[in-house]
């Protein structure tokens, strides 16, 4: 049995909703990663099962490693398709947001959100959401949004109306915001949720290859140029990777070639923080990605140094400079979280 996470009075909102409503939207946020292709993919499949007219609007595109998820060719990227997707939002009766906790996360998609006349729920699992959305159920403890959904689907009473794809989408939504459930990934309820995950008839061993082991050579070359580039920081623990977008452009980079990365230096013995700087192909800005292993809050140091924020164990922010100073800011932070770093030896 699962504890109920969900405030009850939210999850009946939302079903009385869903019996009045023939249109709904589905958005997540930019650069979606696993977690938000697999939430989204996991309501879409139950919405469709109810008879709903429902679409996923992204606005961007997602890597090509999730591309195999069944219901991923239906998906809407906004920056291509921005008139259809336009009217597709502002026709809807409901608008779920799924992933993300504030508007800015969807970038150009957040004016048209906020001035459409559909219900708006949040079902998010990061920190600090903003109040944009009719119903909120945002819970941070849980590990990911794919989770949520599985919870509310069940909560509603429709466990048997999770089809084998929607269960093939939640359970991956899962495991890549976990990192295969390496971190984040204690809860023994997750492990009960894969179980009924299971009995929907996936193959989570396949799902595991398909994301995790159908990459390019160009990939497999990147990574080792990238690892021979790596510093390592032994006095506080940490290491650092980073990719520019000349280094990028040389290994005939497509999104989601540096996926998991981050991860990497974390296998190194005495290493419980890594960070991952990559120059962005479209704005001139750094993405920040950040790992640690036990209580170091790389959340607490996103937030403070690269206007970020996310999880203890997994967090992400931004940096506008060059990639030398991004380097030097990590540095920098790097002195000023020493005493949390330090205590782990």
């Amino acid at each position: 049995m699962l504890t109920k996470v969900i405030d009850q009075p939210k999850i009946d909102r939302f079903a009385k909703w869903l019996e009045d409503a023939d249109k709904i939207v589905i958005v997540a946020h930019v650069a979606p990663d696993g977690d938000a292709i697999g939430s989204s993919l996991g309501l879409w499949h139950f919405l469709d099962f109810q008879g709903k007219t429902a679409n996923v609007i992204v606005p961007n595109a997602f890597p090509d490693f999730l591309k195999w998820m069944p219901g991923s060719k239906d998906i809407l990227c906004y920056d291509r398709y921005k008139d259809f997707a336009n009217r597709l939002i502002a026709e809807a009766d409901i608008i779920c947001c799924l992933d993300f906790n504030a508007l800015k996360r969807v970038e150009t998609m957040a004016d048209v959100i906020q001035s459409a006349h559909a219900k708006k729920i949040l079902v998010d699992h990061h920190p600090y959401p903003e109040e944009f959305c009719d119903i909120t159920m945002s819970y941070p403890k849980v590990s990911s949004t794919s989770e949520l959904i599985f919870r509310l689907i069940c909560r509603m009473g429709y466990f048997d109306d999770i089809t084998k794809e929607g269960a093939e989408c939640i359970y991956t939504g899962m495991m890549t915001d976990t990192g295969g459930f390496t971190y984040n990934s204690n809860d023994r309820e997750i492990y009960f949720i894969i179980s009924e995950l299971l009995s929907k008839g996936i193959d989570k061993d396949d799902i595991y290859r398909k994301v995790y082991n159908t990459y390019s050579e160009s990939r497999l070359r990147l990574m080792g140029y990238v690892l021979s580039q790596m510093r390592v920081y032994p006095e506080h623990h940490a290491a650092l990777i980073s990719l520019t977008k000349n280094e990028q452009r040389n290994f005939d980079y497509i999104r989601g070639d540096s996926e998991g990365f981050v991860n990497i230096p974390l296998s190194i013995k005495g290493v419980v923080f890594s960070c991952f700087l990559r120059e962005d192909t479209e704005k001139p800005m750094i993405k920040i990605s950040l790992r640690s292993v036990g209580a170091f809050p790389c959340n607490q140091l996103a937030a403070e140094f690269f206007n970020g924020g996310g999880h203890l164990n997994a967090s992400g922010g931004e940096f506008y400079g060059t990639m030398d100073q991004a380097r030097a800011t990590f540095e920098e932070a790097l002195k000023k979280f020493a005493p949390l770093l330090i205590a782990k030896e």
